[in-house]
């Protein structure tokens, strides 16, 4: 359900009549984009600006009527199941593209955030679809003294999201200091790793990071649909050599077995990133992941690094149920005797 706002005034200027009337069309009648275009007269482009300057006015909201019992269900078990702090599940969409998931996990996350992020923070950012997602919903007031770490290196050719991308803009929506980690996601030595570090000024990022007040992380999965296969990071022949290595989750360019250790490659050597390690010693962990062919991962992080907040989807809170450990049996009388 959409509900569409138009404010305080009772004369609306003809582009915000027309900004209405495009969202009212694509949210409430079901429109694709290109239906609206031609039935306003206008771009395609346009439709997209006026669709994306409703929401970010917050014309645009959208709540959901039904299966929110089922969703609050599933938050309360995971939490027992995992140890969490908080579980945040929302619906699992129709149809489970990345895009989507991205998109229905990324909204959440981009709420909780707003609420949760107040005065004097330092922030530790990942990045990722869900992550880059968030900021569609990020709508915090201004804070005073905050700082935003990026966790790790950046990519020359950008298909989806950038690390330090993400950490920018993170930061300029709260009007925080921005710690980037300006060095490749991936260096060809260990050698070379640690003379960035300790030749160029990249200690400082590393020394945020023992500090932490929040970290904000996400977590993909590994096989033929691997985000870092498709986007290019791994080559085939590196992604079949990391499942071989039983590799099931790649958090920040770490990857990791399912119970969450690192697997022996050379890619875990040579990754600029913030160790996993001094992750887990943030005071608050924010893991933001969806689907049901990611649950493996998600489980493989929360073991390596735990978690006090999650957010999903519902098909990946259902799959990681299946993968809890099952409780201990209680001792019966007969056992006893």
């Amino acid at each position: 359900m959409v509900k569409l706002r138009r404010g305080t005034h009772t004369a609306l200027s003809e582009a915000n009549s027309l900004r209405l009337r495009a969202a009212w069309l694509y949210y409430n009648q079901g429109l694709t984009q290109k239906d609206v275009a031609n039935q306003l007269g206008i771009s395609r482009t346009t439709v997209i600006r006026l669709l994306d300057e409703a929401m970010k006015r917050q014309e645009v909201q959208i709540w959901i009527n039904e299966g929110i019992d089922d969703c609050v269900e599933l938050a309360i078990k995971l939490e027992r199941a995992y140890g969490l702090d908080e579980a945040v599940v929302v619906p699992a969409p129709a149809v489970a593209d990345v895009e989507t998931l991205a998109k229905g996990v990324g909204v959440a996350l981009g709420q909780f955030l707003s609420e949760v992020i107040v005065d004097d923070m330092t922030i530790g950012v990942g990045w990722g679809r869900t992550m880059t997602a968030s900021l569609a919903s990020f709508r915090p007031p201004r804070r005073e003294n905050c700082k935003v770490v990026s966790l790790l290196g950046g990519i020359v050719a950008v298909h989806v999201t950038n690390p330090i991308d993400y950490s920018w803009r993170l930061a300029s929506q709260l009007g925080a200091e921005c710690y980037m980690f300006l060095a490749p996601l991936l260096v060809d030595s260990v050698e070379t790793k640690r003379n960035l570090i300790d030749k160029c000024g990249l200690d400082r990022v590393y020394r945020l990071a023992e500090t932490l007040d929040l970290a904000i992380v996400s977590c993909g999965d590994i096989g033929p649909h691997s985000t870092s296969l498709s986007e290019g990071w791994i080559s085939k022949a590196e992604l079949n050599e990391l499942i071989d290595a039983g590799c099931v989750c790649d958090t920040m360019f770490n990857f990791l077995d399912k119970d969450g250790n690192s697997v022996d490659h050379t890619i875990n050597r040579r990754v600029m990133s913030i160790d996993l390690d001094t992750l887990k010693k943030a005071k608050h962990i924010v893991l933001s992941s969806g689907g049901a062919h990611r649950a493996q991962a998600i489980r493989a992080t929360i073991r390596r690094i735990g978690c006090n907040t999650l957010i999903t989807d519902e098909s990946a809170a259902r799959a990681l149920l299946e993968l809890a450990e099952p409780p201990a049996a209680e001792t019966t009388a007969d056992e006893k005797a």
